[in-house]
């Protein structure tokens, strides 16, 4: 008995070191390497932002090998990427309400699917599978659509999302050689 006592203190002394301090310390880390990044539009009424981790090519073969075809991507690193609107929008011609969603893609090679989902889960993929499986829970994607993949005549060496305001506003989302556009409408 007094045994298990000890071993049930010894327990929870290490599950909350890792909590306070292993966690902190492993994020702290990993955005040395993927900076965290926010970007804002704002104009008339429409109020965005995207908050995501930039990781680095570093040589490497992105998509389809670092990010493998038809997996789906936490695109980035770390956290989710987060997507928040202050009001109803349309991306493509599908409604997405007010509100901040985690968001996903499914990189293809002619084409990307990009899914928008209402919940932020903490990390983005799951420990035990080393990183290889998401943790989205693909019953809570609000809308799917799919854009298609654009090959840029050099190298983006970080991966980087901005805003494009012409006569149309898209999301951008580009890395290595492959750029996708996703439309945005109030």
């Amino acid at each position: 008995m007094r045994f298990l006592k000890w071993f049930l203190i010894v327990l929870v002394v290490l599950v909350a070191l890792f909590f306070f301090v292993g966690k902190p310390y492993m994020l702290k880390q990993t955005k040395k390497k993927s900076p965290e990044k926010t970007i804002t539009y704002s104009k008339d009424n429409l109020e965005l932002s995207v908050t995501y981790s930039s990781p680095f090519k570093k040589g490497r073969v992105i998509f389809g090998e670092l990010v493998p075809y038809d997996a789906v991507w936490r695109t980035g690193a770390n956290e989710p990427t987060t997507f928040s609107t202050k009001t109803d929008v349309k991306i493509i011609d599908k409604d997405l309400p007010a509100g901040t969603y985690s968001l996903w893609t499914r990189p293809q090679r002619e084409y990307w699917t990009v899914m928008f989902n209402k919940e932020v889960p903490e990390w983005g993929v799951t420990f035990l599978s080393g990183g290889a499986e998401t943790s989205r829970n693909p019953s809570k994607d609000i809308i799917q659509v799919q854009v298609p993949a654009e090959k840029l005549s050099a190298p983006q060496e970080s991966f980087t999302i901005d805003f494009e305001d012409g006569e149309q506003l898209y999301l951008r989302l580009f890395w290595d050689d492959t750029r996708i556009k996703v439309p945005i409408n109030p």
